[in-house]
């Protein structure tokens, strides 16, 4: 009898175990968030995951990296693995602002919490998207430019644009115009795409040169392709400032060598930090803001 009551009460104290494991949730340490990120070919999404990956550790969450390599299909690939994971939140760097959009719905068709960052979707549902003002960057870069060519009678200008159809190409465009434009002495002697990408920068620059080598300023939509502009304009001997967008290492270390003039600085660690924190007071049923900006600076030399 006495053995009975022994089995029936350790009976009764696993079973008591089992349901509070059962009515609690998982730990914030065995949650996972998931980030996708359009590539790591590129220093600055390189730093935002980085303090992505400082900030869930700091909150005891596990951060899942997939790289997209710039390819859609291949990022609706990512959503869909980091889903079947079974991520708490999903926080996405857009290959492309439209073709992003079949792989947030593949989201919403699942209940993950979407966070975009840098750029933004045309379409899904998005709960808050992260990045700097990057309409104000473009007008700060301007205005940069008026001020160290003031008096100047002409300023011939060619705008290198990140990859077409990407938010972040369409605002740090719109800022740049929106100040030039209104200026009588300056005109854009060429505008094409390079793609976020130093060695299409490079490459388009060259070219831009064999037509027009007159040019007094360049801006590019990113520090990548404002170094490969920098090195053909230093073969071809022109003396033309360089202005990226980012604040990345190796241009923070090209305008100490004078050979930039100057970056519109973001804080990429900061845009993946941000990130992880939503994702966390998402995933712990708070409200969050749906547009956070991240503050710029022009970095010069």
């Amino acid at each position: 009898m006495k053995f009975k009551r022994r089995l029936l009460a350790v009976g009764l104290v696993t079973l008591l175990i089992m349901s509070s494991f059962i009515g609690c949730g998982k730990k914030d340490s065995e949650k996972k968030i998931g980030m996708v990120v359009s590539t790591l070919n590129n220093p600055f999404f390189v730093n935002m995951k980085e303090g992505a990956e400082a900030e869930a550790k700091k909150l005891g969450y596990e951060l899942v990296v997939l790289d997209s390599q710039n390819d859609p299909a291949k990022e609706r690939a990512n959503v869909e693995d980091l889903i079947q994971l079974g991520v708490v939140a999903l926080l996405i760097n857009p290959t492309d602002s439209d073709a992003v959009v079949k792989s947030i719905e593949v989201a919403n068709a699942h209940n993950v919490p979407v966070i975009t960052l840098d750029r933004q979707a045309n379409g899904g549902k998005v709960l808050s998207h992260i990045a700097s003002d990057n309409v104000k960057g473009g007008e700060m870069a301007a205005d940069f430019v008026l001020d160290k060519l003031k008096g100047k009678e002409k300023i011939n200008v060619v705008e290198i644009q990140g990859i077409p159809g990407a938010s972040a190409t369409r605002d740090r465009g719109a800022g740049f115009h929106n100040v030039l434009d209104k200026d009588s002495k300056t005109k854009f002697i060429s505008i094409q795409a390079a793609d976020f990408d130093r060695q299409k920068g490079l490459q388009v620059m060259e070219n831009i040169i064999q037509a027009n080598p007159d040019i007094q300023v360049v801006f590019a939509h990113n520090d990548e392709m404002a170094l490969g502009a920098e090195k053909a304009i230093k073969a071809a001997g022109i003396n033309a400032m360089v202005i990226g967008f980012d604040g990345n290492e190796d241009a923070l270390q090209a305008i100490d060598k004078g050979e930039m003039k100057a970056t519109v600085a973001q804080q990429p660690d900061l845009i993946g930090a941000l990130g992880v924190q939503l994702a966390s007071k998402i995933s712990n049923g708070a409200t969050v803001d749906k547009d956070i900006a991240a503050d710029l600076k022009i970095v010069s030399n």
